[in-house]
């Protein structure tokens, strides 16, 4: 599940729990703020209420009889909104609501009951009044009679709602600028992070499997302070980049002793195969008799160093491939060349069935033609080495805007999976599954990609049984 979360960067990642951590920050102070203050003017409420309720019970009087002509109501200092009921012997006499335009209401009957049924302890308790809202009340003696005085939660709640949204508009202006700021600040510590991204990108851009790689890019000297974590980062990410730099160093020299090597013995071998060439043909030409088991040794000796001289070429090529040396470029009608190619490829595999697919116009590419006929006889000679008589083999020529696609495309039972990624590697042959019964030296396709990598172009194999097709790229030349 988590590989289809989408992706956040660190800076995005910061900046939004330093956000997530202020606002919840913000609510516990508001919550906090809120709750104290409510109880801070309840409790002044109440004191005003404890206030006006020994008021109106001193007005009414403490008299032992039932009180006549003193409503609570008309007690000093009942303010707007104050409620006060007059109860004797379980009835109400009274019930009385200041508005705050000096006019005085009856209160609701439904709610008279519950007003006198309040406990006469001298405890403020807190109740809803239908139509009124809620209200602190108390109940005190006034002699016989009892006196319930309340005062309206409006002005607490109007208080606590105004300073919530105060505290609301000033988190969100708050969390906005630590959001706007944050950004800013984030972006500025990590600026050294996105340098040794940048120089790692660049790294990882060089072609480092082969050939002679220079590593000059480091993390500059300002990024790998040992004291700061970022540093630790960049003098780690340098020492990474000087053992990668040893590394490649010590792996071209390798490859290049190696190259050296391969390319002298090739060269050197050249003259004594020659000779062997040489010496068996002319033994076999002598006008004397000779005997049938020396003619077929000197045949298989002529043979077998025929064949090892076409191993011997096809190394130094490659050394020659490796070293750099520049080719021949010049306009190359690749149209006759496959045409040349595949004529050629008739004769030595009469058994199979060879198709051409061309364009009506002719295909030009610019590079060196010998090397590019080389390529389209040993992808020819892939597909009839490594498939049974009858199979087609069919090559294609197109041309794109930018390139010219060559493809050699047979119906044979295709190359095994555990191949296919090796198939451009030197000295790599299929299973039994592909017949060798003509013999190869693995390097054929190592030199089809050599060389057309020294062209600026590409290979590549699609293969499933029944269908192997192999493609290649070459930058298209004049039309």
């Amino acid at each position: 599940m988590s590989s289809n979360r989408r992706a956040r960067t660190l800076r995005a990642r910061l900046i939004t729990e330093q956000v997530v951590l202020l606002a919840m920050v913000c609510l516990v102070i508001g919550v906090v703020t809120l709750v104290v203050l409510r109880a801070f003017l309840v409790a002044q409420l109440d004191r005003q209420l404890t206030d006006a309720g020994m008021r109106a019970s001193d007005y009414v009087g403490r008299d032992q009889g039932p009180p006549r002509g003193r409503p609570p109501i008309d007690a000093p200092g009942q303010g707007p909104g104050t409620l006060n009921v007059l109860v004797y012997d379980g009835r109400v006499l009274d019930a009385k609501l200041q508005r705050t335009t000096g006019s005085r209401d009856d209160l609701p009957t439904a709610l008279l009951p519950t007003l006198a049924a309040l406990p006469v302890d001298g405890t403020v308790r807190e109740r809803d009044l239908r139509g009124l809202g809620p209200y602190r009340l108390i109940a005190t003696r006034a002699g016989p009679a009892t006196v319930v005085t309340g005062l309206p939660m409006d002005s607490v709640d109007e208080t606590l709602w105004t300073v919530g949204f105060v505290l609301g508009a000033v988190s969100l202006l708050g969390l906005t600028v630590a959001g706007v700021a944050g950004v800013v600040i984030v972006r500025r510590t990590l600026r050294p992070l996105d340098r040794m991204a940048e120089t790692a990108r660049r790294v990882a851009e060089l072609p480092l499997d082969r050939g002679e790689v220079a590593l000059p890019d480091r993390v500059e000297a300002a990024d790998t302070d040992p004291r700061t974590e970022v540093g630790q980062v960049g003098s780690a990410l340098n020492k990474m980049l000087g053992h990668v730099a040893g590394a490649l160093a010590a792996r071209h020299a390798s490859e290049t002793r190696v190259r050296q090597f391969v390319a002298d013995a090739s060269h050197e071998l050249r003259t004594p195969l020659a000779a062997i060439s040489g010496y068996a043909e002319l033994a076999r030409r002598q006008d004397d008799e000779v005997p049938a088991p020396i003619a077929h040794a000197l045949s298989r000796v002529e043979s077998e160093a025929a064949r090892m001289t076409t191993l011997v070429e096809d190394l130094l090529l490659l050394a020659r491939l490796d070293s750099g040396r520049p080719l021949f470029a010049e306009p190359v009608d690749l149209s006759r060349l496959v045409v040349d190619a595949v004529s050629d490829a008739q004769v030595a595999g009469p058994g199979h069935h060879w198709r051409l697919d061309l364009p009506a116009d002719p295909v030009v590419v610019t590079g060196d033609e010998a090397r590019l006929h080389q390529v389209v006889a040993n992808l020819l000679a892939n597909g009839r080495t490594h498939t049974p008589p009858g199979t087609t083999v069919t090559t294609g020529l197109s041309r794109t805007r930018d390139h010219v696609v060559l493809t050699v495309t047979d119906d044979g039972p295709g190359i095994p999976a555990d191949l296919r990624g090796d198939v451009f590697e030197r000295f790599v042959r299929g299973d039994g599954s592909r017949s060798r019964a003509a013999g190869g030296t693995g390097l054929g396709l190592a030199i089809v990609a050599a060389v057309l990598h020294a062209h600026g172009g590409s290979v590549t194999v699609d293969s499933e049984p029944g269908r192997t097709c192999l493609t290649v790229l070459l930058p298209a030349g004049p039309g």
